[in-house]
């Protein structure tokens, strides 16, 4: 075999090099997780051809064909191209499979398509920040969560949106039989008390979680015809400093949040270490560097938050240091 593979061209089309030289794995988005089964087939047939017949389902709800010779990746990135198409990402050329591959695949819980729980739909909204923010070489992680369960753990990425609704209470079909209550204790944060046979929501408690509209079985609870958001910033694993992400805004809407995550990319540019391995850094680690109000005063450019929204002035981030 050749031993003059492009490996940094590799990467960039979202190859995973693996151990054994020459062999790599193809890596495939699947942003919010969401695909016709159509293309579980298109998938096989690569593996099957040009792989070892293994396909790893990764944590970012994506594939990776294992056991491909980098040595046929321009064959491979036209057979891609099918896939690409039916998911809908942005290319820059056809046939060239991925041009990027610092923004991480969008990932996303199965959302109000499926659960009763959820206060929105996640594939929706990923598919289309997925649109915004891709292609993109900047080290990005974002997550989509239907309700406060966080079933995808979203706290655990740069940005994590998790679905909230504000609650809406009609007196004339409550009977007072308290199940919301119940869940609300059981379940969430006990927000919700009873007084004179009547329901009342504490605001500064309630979360949005929705809890108390599944609940109710004489829908006297019902979810608000706006959709809102909770966003959490800068979680992240890894080998420095990793932590959970803190939150930051309650009760946003969903252009602001497209807005606020470009708005990131911008900065991101701006401020990222020129020495940083691979040219990729961190989003969090560019904000200890340059302060939470310099990061503001960027992600907020534009940016006409709803009158209920909460905004927390600085984030403070604890978890492990190494530093």
């Amino acid at each position: 075999m050749a031993l003059d593979i492009n490996t940094k061209k590799a990467k960039k089309n979202a190859y995973r090099i693996s151990k054994e030289r020459g062999i790599g794995a193809s890596r495939i988005r699947v942003p919010g997780g969401y695909l016709k089964a159509e293309v579980l087939g298109m998938v096989q047939e690569i593996a099957e051809k040009y792989g070892n017949g293994i396909v790893h389902l990764t944590t970012r709800q994506g594939f990776e064909i294992e056991g491909i010779h980098l040595e046929d990746m321009d064959e491979i990135n036209e057979k891609l191209q099918p896939i690409i198409e039916a998911l809908e990402i942005n290319q820059t050329d056809p046939n060239t499979g991925y041009p990027a591959s610092g923004t991480r695949n969008v990932t996303a819980c199965i959302g109000n398509n499926v659960c009763p729980f959820a206060n929105y739909n996640t594939a929706e909204f990923a598919k289309r920040l997925e649109k915004a923010i891709f292609p993109n070489d900047l080290h990005v992680k974002v997550a989509f969560t239907g309700c406060p369960n966080d079933c995808a753990k979203v706290r655990m990425h740069d940005f994590g949106i998790m679905g909230m609704t504000m609650p809406q209470y009609d007196p004339s079909r409550c009977v007072s039989c308290e199940a919301c209550i119940k869940g609300c204790r059981g379940l969430s944060v006990n927000a919700l008390r009873m007084e004179n046979y009547k329901i009342v929501r504490d605001t500064n408690k309630c979360i949005g979680c929705g809890v108390c509209i599944t609940k109710c079985p004489t829908r006297a609870w019902t979810r608000s015809k706006k959709k809102y958001y909770k966003l959490t910033m800068m979680g992240r694993t890894g080998k420095k400093n990793p932590r959970l992400g803190k939150d930051w805004l309650i009760w946003v809407d969903e252009d602001n949040i497209v807005k606020i995550i470009l708005n990131t990319y911008r900065y991101a540019k701006e401020f990222i270490d020129p020495k940083a391995p691979g040219g990729k850094e961190h989003i969090g680690y560019i904000i200890d560097r340059t302060g939470f109000d310099v990061y503001k005063e960027w992600a907020l450019e534009g940016v006409e938050f709803l009158p209920e929204t909460i905004v927390k002035e600085r984030l403070y981030w604890d978890g492990e240091h190494y530093d």
